[in-house]
Parts: structure tokens; sequence; C-alpha cells
């Protein structure tokens, strides 16, 4: 019952989302003029990530721009009165959840991004689901529904002020898995790193302990 409850929930969200966005994204489309024809296209296959230390780092997370325009995203994480995204922007803070901007008009509700959950491993990335519907993080958090409070002003990136819920990991932890990437070789653990992880892996355990007793009941 739980578990009905929750689709039903998250397609509200995504529903009242898409109608809210439509309007206002069009016209933006309109006003920039946007042909198509001459947009490049997003190619994206496993691929596509690597090591997420080899990304640019910005603050306490990761960017890098599959088109080759860094300058444009950097420009556009750096502005301190927020700014759209260039297509092909990727922005990242942990390994296995990625954020790619695809080509105008992609996904109207979520201003082009695109979600992604990965599993890594020293071999490389492989996608375990992609789009906005259905992605989720590793406490079983929609990042979409995540992310929708900072779709106005900051293009639907969550930092300090920017009107997300707070995340459950603190940037310790975070900075702990960036730097355990598997794909990245020898890890660059630095003090206090493994007991991070060791804390990060109980309160995940602990969440789907969670989750397993409400799906239950």
């Amino acid at each position: 019952m739980n578990a009905v409850i929750k689709i039903g929930q998250g397609a509200m969200i995504l529903f009242m989302t898409l109608m809210s966005n439509t309007a206002s994204y069009a016209a933006t489309v309109s006003e920039a003029e946007v042909d198509k024809s001459d947009t490049k296209v997003v190619n994206i296959d496993e691929t596509s990530f690597s090591c997420i230390r080899d990304m640019t780092p910005v603050r306490h997370f990761y960017v890098d721009n599959l088109l080759g325009n860094i300058e444009g995203t950097l420009a556009a994480a750096n502005s301190p009165e927020g700014a759209i995204y260039p297509t092909g922007s990727v922005v990242q803070l942990v390994p296995t959840e990625v954020m790619v901007k695809r080509e105008p008009g992609t996904f109207v509700a979520t201003n082009d991004w695109e979600f992604f959950e990965l599993e890594v491993d020293e071999s490389g990335s492989k996608i375990a689901k992609r789009g906005f519907v259905d992605v989720v993080n590793r406490f079983d958090g929609n990042c979409f529904a995540c992310h929708v409070p900072a779709k106005e002003k900051w293009d639907f990136i969550c930092e300090s002020g920017h009107g997300c819920e707070p995340i459950p990991i603190d940037h310790k932890m975070t900075g702990a898995l960036q730097r355990s990437d598997p794909r990245c070789g020898d890890t660059a653990l630095e003090s206090g790193d493994t007991m991070a992880l060791i804390k990060l892996k109980m309160m995940v355990g602990a969440g789907l302990t969670k989750k397993w007793f409400e799906d239950l009941f």
C-alpha cells in the first residue's frame, strides 16, 4: 500500500511540474529562437562517464561538457545569480549519480536535464537507469523530485540556499566517495575518509532496511 501511495505522489509531482513548466519553457525557447537543426546532438552511452576526478571541480561537485563547451558550463556553475547551463553540461556530486543537459526540448519538465543512475567499478560505468521519472538516489529519493525546488534561477542545480531539501549526507561523505571512485585507479583518501565511508554504508543499510519493512507492512 505504501508503495502505491509513493508512486501516486511521484506521478502527481511529475504531472504538476510538467504542466507548470511547459508554457514558460516554450516561451524561453521561442525568445532564444533555437533552431533545432543547428543544435548538436548529445550522444550518451556508458563511455560518456569515467573517473569523477577527471572532471572540473566546482566547490563540492564536479562539472564537464560532453560537447566541449566547458567554459559555458563553468560560467553557469559559478554565476552568483544563477544561470541556464548550456547543452552538453554534466554535473556530478558522487560517482553513481549524474545530470546531463540534453538538447532543447528533450525534457520540458526538467529544463532538458536527464538524470542517470550508474553502477561503477574498476572497468568503468554501467547505466542502471536514465531519464527522470524512475531515477532514484541511494536513499530511494527521486532525483527529479529532489531538484524541482531549484528549477527557477538555479536551473535545477541543488546547493545550499537553492531551495532543495538537504540530503542526508555531508560534504565529508561526498568527498570520500569522490576520492574513492573505483574508475580512477588508486584511491586518494584523506584523513577521516574511511570512517565517513563506513558511516555512509551504515546509513544506506539502515535506509534499505527501513524501506523493506515499509513495503512489507
